[in-house]
């Protein structure tokens, strides 16, 4: 399936050669075909409202007052984000009887303002605590490679990883706490971006740990993400500007614990994407940081998602217990024994991490390593608890690293077609996104056989 750009899309809609009810109507038609996986991608379909903003967005570009080139492009979001009068259940199914949001997420709405159309609300992990995709309430939707073995999605933002692969809009919103939306990125084939954390306000979203969520977009390209990452952002748009060359890009490829673990199909898509780069004229070099393996060790009596969540959840927990998925539960509960005295040192040891490292990579454009280890594994394989956590921690662990240093970074598919998705990811400097985002739309036309 070849699939628009959101700038195609909107050169489309210019030139009159198709409109935002077409849009809208060939993503709700994708949603609905019953061999697809859109009963699964998606919690909630809005399709009337969507089909009512189309129609309104079609009224104005006819009349000269579209809001924006984008106005009419259908995406959606996920079901952590608020919308006015809608039940945010976060993927559980605890909060279904909860009282609808007073008002739109800034994040949306900000890209309502500029005419955008919200399709419907996307599945996720229960209240964004794993990195699979699984989804015991709302079921879990496949991931688009080798649908007959039935593959896992990547989580937390599964459904909207699924969505963009299929056509079902051409960007979702997702959330990255430790690679929410980079894993179902590179497990769906798509491209999954995480800002710097600051940089999106958190408004109107339910919250996994304040200290490392993250808003972004999962869209089909480089310039997709960094469009509506710019707009979610309350920035001035995106805008690429001149390409940047890959000859003289240096690109610093992690080592340590993050190199471990790799299955062969990660191992030749990762080596041949290096490659590919380096023929381009980038200059590959391996970046050793021994304060990497601090990590890990820092989390290991106290982590911030778990403390965090269970100051968030420990009310609810009370009353609905029985509602959780109790894998999720488990994950919730850790936090309860988690001491202040713990959490306020992990605080000081992320601060000391964060600039030993950043001196570190200063030097290069980008640190590059694998998104994840793995070739999306079969559903099949974490049904069991022990198999569950084990390639919940593979899938989270290089992603995780850029959350804990507070930086921004991006996956970029980079197999071959047909072979299982593998993600490519590049880490930028903590606020460093335009410069990150410039440098993977160049590696991005690399792996993409668009330049050489």
């Amino acid at each position: 399936m070849t699939l628009q750009t959101i700038a195609e899309a909107a050169r489309d809609l210019a030139a009159g050669r198709t409109s935002a009810v077409r849009l809208v109507e060939q993503a709700l038609a994708r949603i609905a075909d019953p061999a697809g996986e859109g009963a699964r991608a998606f919690v909630q379909v809005q399709a009337d409202a969507a089909l009512a903003a189309a129609r309104a967005m079609d009224a104005l570009r006819q009349a000269g007052r579209a809001p924006s080139p984008w106005a009419g492009i259908p995406i959606s979001i996920k079901d952590l984000y608020d919308q006015r009068g809608v039940v945010t259940r976060g993927g559980s199914v605890a909060l279904k009887d909860a009282a609808p949001a007073a008002a739109t997420a800034p994040s949306v709405a900000r890209l309502e303002k500029a005419g955008f159309v919200v399709l419907g609300r996307t599945n996720m992990t229960e209240f964004a605590f794993s990195g699979l995709g699984v989804n015991p309430h709302y079921g879990t939707p496949r991931s688009p490679w080798d649908r007959i073995t039935g593959r896992l999605p990547g989580g937390s933002s599964s459904g909207a990883g699924v969505a963009v692969a299929e056509g079902m809009g051409f960007a979702g919103l997702g959330s990255d706490t430790g690679g929410s939306c980079r894993i179902p990125a590179a497990l769906c084939g798509v491209v999954g971006w995480k800002p710097t954390a600051r940089r999106v306000p958190l408004t109107g979203t339910l919250p996994l740990s304040f200290t490392l969520d993250s808003l972004g977009p999962l869209a089909r390209s480089v310039d997709c993400c960094a469009l509506i990452d710019s707009l979610m952002a309350g920035e001035e748009a995106w805008s690429p500007g001149l390409p940047l060359p890959v000859a003289g890009l240096r690109l610093g490829v992690l080592q340590g614990y993050v190199t471990e673990g790799w299955d062969a199909g990660v191992t030749a898509a990762f080596e041949a994407a290096l490659s590919r780069l380096s023929a381009a004229g980038a200059r590959i070099e391996k970046l050793e940081v021994p304060e990497l393996a601090e990590i890990p060790a820092a989390m290991a009596r106290v982590n911030f998602a778990a403390s965090e969540a269970w100051a968030w959840h420990r009310h609810l927990v009370a009353r609905k217990r029985d509602a959780y998925d109790p894998r999720i539960l488990a994950r919730i509960l850790r936090g309860e024994a988690m001491s202040a005295a713990d959490y306020i040192e992990l605080t000081q040891v992320r601060a000391r991490i964060i600039a030993a490292i950043a001196a570190r990579t200063a030097p290069f454009d980008a640190v590059v390593l694998p998104t994840c280890p793995l070739v999306p594994p079969a559903l099949s394989e974490v049904e069991e608890e022990t198999e569950y956590g084990r390639i919940n921690l593979l899938l989270l662990r290089n992603p995780t690293v850029a959350n804990f240093l507070d930086r921004c970074a991006i996956s970029l598919p980079c197999h071959r077609p047909g072979e299982g998705p593998v993600g490519f990811m590049l880490m930028g400097e903590t606020m460093g996104d335009a410069r990150l985002l410039s440098v993977a739309l160049a590696v991005e036309a690399v792996l993409r056989g668009e330049s050489a």
